[in-house]
C-alpha cells in the first residue's frame, strides 16, 4: 500500500505525538508499504529514512511552545501529489492549519482519511490564560474528527468522550512500549552518583513538557512532602519547556538534564525510583508505559495510560481525577518503602510485557486496509470497535 502520513510534528521533536506517529510510518515502512509523508520543514535538516517520500511544507512557530511548528495550509501541493501519486489511505494525526488541508483534498479525491486524537488541546487553553477559547476549540475538534472515516485513540475512556462530544466514528488503536529500550537493566549507579545519588537515596522523577498544562505545582508539593521525611531525597526532571527557567530558580535542588532521547531516556528513567505524574491534561501519556517498563512504580491521575494499565497496590498508584491530597499521599508513601518500590517495580515490569509494537503496527496496517478497501467498494466508513 502507498500510506499518506500528514503530522505538523516530527522527530527531532521530541513529545508524544511525533514520536508514535513517526513510529507507526517507520513499522509499516518496515512491513513493505510505502509512506508519503507530509510535514512542516524544521530548522534541523532530518536525515531520509528507508521508504519515505517526504513533502516538506511551510510553517509557522507555535505559541508558548519554542521549538515546534505547525503547518500552513498547502493544499495545491498536496492535490498535486496525490493526484501523481496517489495514496491509498490517508493518516492524518495532527489538527492544525496543515492537517485540514490533507482532510479537504483527501474528501475532494475520493481518498480514505482516518484522523488521531493526540492532545487534548481544548484543556490546554485554559492553563495560559485562554480558557474563554475551550468551546472554540473543542468545536473545531469536532468539526475535523468528523470529516473523517475513522478517529484514531488510544483508550476506551477516550472514545466514549469523543462520542459525547459528538464524534462517533472513534476507533481503538492501543500504544505499546519498546520493551527491549525501557528496561530494568538500564540503570546506571554513575548516572546516579551524577544526580548525587547513592544506591539508597531515593531519586523521584519527572519526564515531559515542563510547561504549565502538566499540574507541575502538584509534582512539586508532592516531591517535597515526602523530602520532609527523608531529607536526601533527589528529583530528577528530563524534559523542557516554557516552564522550566521559573521552576528552576525556584528550587535550585532540583536536577534538571534536560530533553533526553533514545538509550539516554530510558537509562534516565530505569535509574529513578518511583514516577508521580500529575498531568490531568493526557490524551494518553507515553511516558507512564515506557516507566512502568523500566520498572519504576508511577503514581498518577486515572486518565489515559493510567486509567488502561496503572493498577493500585501492584504497579504504583491509580489516583481518582482532581484529587491532589490522595496523590500526594500515595507519594509519601511509595517514597518512604525501598520494599515497596522493588515489589511494585517488579510488578511494573512484568504489567508491560505483553505490550508488542509489533501488534500495534499490524492493527494500524489492518485498519488502513479496510479503509482503502471500504473506498474501492463505495463504503464512507469504516466499522467501529472501541
Amino acid at each position: 500500500m502507498r500510506i499518506g502520513i500528514v503530522s505538523e510534528t516530527w522527530p527531532p521533536e521530541i513529545n508524544g505525538v511525533a514520536l508514535t506517529v513517526h513510529g507507526l510510518a517507520a513499522g509499516l515502512a518496515a512491513r513493505g508499504h510505502s509512506i508519503d509523508v507530509v510535514r512542516p520543514r524544521q530548522a534541523r535538516r532530518s536525515v531520509p529514512e528507508p521508504g519515505f517520500d517526504t513533502l516538506l511544507t511551510r510553517g509557522v512557530a507555535l505559541p508558548r511552545y519554542p521549538g515546534l511548528r505547525f503547518g500552513l495550509p498547502t493544499g495545491s501541493a498536496l492535490r498535486e501529489r496525490w493526484t501523481q501519486e496517489r495514496p491509498d489511505a490517508v493518516y492524518v494525526a495532527t489538527e492544525g492549519p496543515l492537517g485540514w488541508s490533507a482532510l479537504r483534498v483527501a474528501g475532494a479525491l475520493g481518498i480514505p482519511a482516518a484522523t488521531g486524537f493526540h492532545t487534548r488541546f481544548d484543556s490546554y487553553a485554559g492553563h495560559y490564560g485562554l480558557r474563554w477559547l475551550t468551546p472554540l476549540v473543542r468545536g473545531h475538534l469536532r468539526r475535523f474528527h468528523r470529516r473523517a472515516a475513522a478517529t484514531l485513540v488510544p483508550t476506551e475512556a477516550l472514545a466514549r468522550e469523543l462520542a459525547g462530544l459528538g464524534v462517533g466514528n472513534a476507533r481503538l488503536l492501543r500504544r505499546a512500549v519498546d520493551t527491549q529500550l525501557f528496561h530494568p537493566d538500564r540503570r546506571d549507579p554513575a548516572l546516579r552518583a551524577q544526580w548525587g545519588a547513592d544506591a539508597a537515596t531515593p531519586v523521584m522523577l519527572y519526564v515531559g513538557r515542563i510547561a504549565p498544562e502538566k499540574n507541575l505545582g502538584l509534582a512539586v508539593q508532592a516531591f517535597r512532602a515526602a523530602q520532609r521525611n527523608l531529607p536526601a531525597m533527589k528529583y530528577v526532571w528530563v524534559g523542557d519547556g516554557p516552564a522550566r527557567a521559573a521552576l528552576q530558580a525556584a528550587h535550585p535542588d532540583f536536577v534538571f538534564t534536560g530533553v533526553q532521547r533514545g538509550e539516554a531516556l530510558a537509562r534516565h528513567i530505569a535509574s529513578a525510583d518511583l514516577f508521580p505524574f500529575p498531568s490531568l491534561s493526557e490524551t494518553f501519556g507515553n511516558v507512564i508505559l515506557e516507566a512502568l517498563a523500566c520498572g519504576v512504580p508511577v503514581v498518577a491521575y486515572r486518565e489515559g495510560a493510567a486509567r488502561e494499565h496503572l493498577r493500585s497496590n501492584y504497579n504504583g498508584y491509580c489516583i481518582a481525577s482532581g484529587k491532589a491530597a490522595a496523590f500526594v499521599e500515595a507519594t509519601v508513601r511509595l517514597a518512604g518503602n525501598p520494599g515497596l518500590i522493588r515489589h511494585m517495580g517488579r510488578a511494573a515490569r512484568e504489567s508491560m510485557a505483553r505490550l508488542s509494537p509489533e501488534r500495534v503496527i499490524r492493527e494500524f496496517e489492518i485498519l488502513l486496509r479496510e479503509l482503502a478497501e471500504d473506498s474501492t467498494h463505495g463504503h464512507a466508513t469504516v466499522a467501529v470497535h472501541a
